[in-house]
């Protein structure tokens, strides 16, 4: 459940801190006051899509927090093991900034996420129901999406099937790309024969370039090194200059009196320090004169050498390890080819064999809907007996499909009939938007059971009822918070009064900017504003005292 709510520079929110409660807690207010805003809060926080849209004028980014309490056992803890969050002492704590360059920076219990990782961990915690997802049901296509998130072992045997087909689609490709092109894929293999070839002869290694450019420098240069080197050979040890004769006799000399001398010790130390070590270096110069030689065939070697380098670059890659990258890539393609070109019969077997899987597969996903199809119908039917639509019958229409997809043989669609005599029709087009609202709420009741996402919020999902209906809503919306932490924004009175919690939003102006704060209320401000929702504008002492035994007879429930 979540358990503390901070909102900094949301569209019309300044700055806004809520604690929540468990079980069921509604937020109620004018149109326009930012009880969505505070829903949106907690679809960003979840790892919804956001933009810089969202950010309250003059602010430079909207910054989100969010605190939950994580039951031991949630699936929320094996994703945070995962991506190697700790858990501590089962709290969690969700955070995001949006920022005005659509950057956004997300952390988990002070961990640096992606926005991936934060939508996978928010979407265990958060379940958010609100009009927009009429929407989805009025979309044919998502009623087998909605069936298979209804059964946990269905969903495993999808995934099972899902890989056998596509197995069998990509070997499908492969043969039918080769076959409706033979001349293509012939002149692909001789180009990467090709290839293969003539990057495998040169021999690369990833280092070389460098090393044979250094090698070839000191070759272009022959003529200046060498004359360095003779040249200052010459003034350590030639014979004209002999520099080191000099200093080795001026050691000499010191040497005769530093004993009868102490002050002379330490002069004498250092000239003969710098005469060894000119003597080794005078050794050094002349070895690197006897080893530097002029190889003109090694210096054209070296050019024919780099002139390939050059021509590998320019045709596979940047630098030589780019090009064996390439190389490996190329490498691996043709290997494939060739299977598939020697072993076309082989294929063609493997194919028949990963098609046969894909349908045993498919066949076996599609007995299993129809059998979770039987349940997911009994348990509507019940959840709708609940809201008064006890004369409809909800059921699960199947049709086979011609040929296999990404979601096996079925085509399933949400059949409904509201009243008896009545001929049994898609739900898409039958359904009134009133019905509609309480077909969503059966359905986000049953699935809130099996998926044990613990804080499930409603969105206006009253829009359209009225009476005993708004009534059952309510009982109904109550029922789920006994088991979830539920956030409902409602127009509902009965909504409203069934709550344990009940905050009212409302907008200001201050200082010429619109403020939106949240208000807990206490049990007389419950009332008046059951009395505003009741009445309206005008509130009068008898919507005043029906408001009071709206509250009193949902508290007795």
């Amino acid at each position: 459940m979540i358990q503390e709510l901070v909102i900094r520079d949301l569209a019309i929110i300044d700055k806004l801190d809520v604690d929540f409660q468990e079980k069921m807690t509604v937020l109620t207010g004018e149109t326009g006051a930012g009880k969505s805003i505070i829903i949106d809060a907690l679809g960003l926080l979840a790892g919804g899509r956001g933009s810089s849209e969202f950010i309250r004028k003059g602010a430079n980014k909207t910054s989100l927090q969010g605190l939950f309490i994580v039951p031991k056992h949630a699936i929320t803890n094996r994703i945070l093991e995962q991506v190697g969050i700790e858990l501590e002492d089962d709290t969690l704590i969700l955070q995001r900034d949006i920022q005005r360059n659509g950057r956004n920076i997300c952390r988990i219990n002070g961990v640096l996420v992606n926005l991936a990782t934060l939508r996978q961990v928010g979407e265990t915690l958060i379940d958010i129901h609100g009009q927009n997802e009429h929407q989805e049901l009025m979309k044919a296509e998502q009623h087998l999406h909605l069936l298979d998130e209804y059964d946990h072992n269905l969903q495993i045997l999808k995934q099972d099937y899902q890989q056998a087909y596509r197995k069998y689609k990509n070997l499908k490709q492969v043969i039918a790309k080769r076959q409706a092109d033979e001349q293509a894929w012939a002149q692909r293999l001789d180009m990467l024969q090709f290839q293969v070839q003539e990057i495998s002869e040169a021999q690369l290694k990833a280092s070389e370039e460098n090393e044979l450019m250094q090698e070839k420098s000191r070759l272009d240069n022959y003529q200046a090194i060498y004359g360095a080197l003779e040249g200052s050979y010459q003034l350590l040890n030639g014979e004209e200059a002999d520099f080191l004769g000099a200093l080795g006799k001026a050691m000499h000399e010191l040497e005769k009196v530093n004993e009868l001398a102490p002050e002379i010790q330490g002069v004498y130390e250092k000239i003969a320090g710098a005469y060894y070590e000119l003597q080794d270096a005078a050794r050094d110069v002349s070895s690197q004169l006897a080893n530097l030689e002029w190889d003109e065939n090694r210096l054209n070697a070296l050019e024919q050498r780099l002139e390939l380098l050059h021509q590998l670059k320019r045709k596979y890659g940047d630098s030589i390890p780019e090009v064996l990258e390439y190389l490996a890539k190329i490498k691996q393609e043709l290997d494939e080819m060739r299977l598939s070109e020697n072993d076309s019969d082989q294929q063609k077997e493997e194919l028949c064999k990963a098609k046969e899987k894909a349908q045993t597969l498919a066949q076996r996903l599609s007995s299993k809907r129809k059998e979770v199809a039987n349940k997911l119908e009994q348990a509507i039917q019940a959840q709708l007996k609940a809201l008064y639509m006890d004369k409809a019958v909800f059921k699960v229409n199947f049709e086979q499909l011609a040929a296999l997809n990404e979601n096996g043989c079925d085509k399933v669609e949400f059949y409904l009939q509201t009243n008896p005599g009545e001929a049994m029709g898609s739900l898409v087009k039958i359904a009134s938007g009133g019905e509609l609202s309480r077909i969503m709420l059966a359905l986000k009741t049953i699935f809130a059971q099996n998926q044990g996402v613990t804080s499930i919020i409603f969105d206006e999902v009253d829009t359209g009822v009225s009476g005993r209906v708004a009534q059952a809503i309510a009982e109904k919306i109550s029922s789920v918070a006994q088991n979830s932490q539920v956030l409902c924004i409602t127009h509902l009175p009965q909504v409203a009064a069934i709550s344990d919690n009940h905050y009212f939003i409302a907008k200001h102006v201050i200082n010429g900017r619109t403020e939106t704060t949240l208000t807990k209320l206490d049990k007389q401000q419950r009332i008046d504003e059951l009395a505003r929702m009741l009445s309206g504008s005008e509130i009068t002492q008898l919507t005043r005292q029906h408001a009071k035994e709206l509250l009193e007879l949902a508290t007795k429930q």
